[in-house]
C-alpha cells in the first residue's frame, strides 16, 4: 500500500496530484485549507464524516493507475 491513513493530506497531494480528484469525490474539497497542512488522512476523514479505509483504498487505486 502506497498511501496510509497516517500520511498528511498535503504530502499525498504533492506526491500524487492525481489524488485530488479522489479527495474531491469523497467530499474533501478543502485541500488548500490550513487544516490539510497538518492533518493526516484519518483525521481529515473523521472531520468530514468519511470512511478513512474506503478513502485510502480509492487513493491507492488512483496512484496505481
Amino acid at each position: 500500500m502506497t498511501i496510509t491513513k497516517d500520511m498528511s493530506i498535503t504530502e499525498i497531494v504533492q506526491k500524487y496530484p492525481q489524488t485530488v480528484e479522489v479527495f474531491m469525490k469523497h467530499g474533501m474539497g478543502c485541500l488548500g485549507c490550513a487544516a490539510a497542512r497538518f492533518e493526516n488522512v484519518a483525521q481529515g476523514a473523521a472531520g468530514h464524516g468519511i470512511d478513512a479505509d474506503k478513502l485510502v483504498a480509492d487513493l491507492n487505486k488512483a496512484v496505481e493507475e
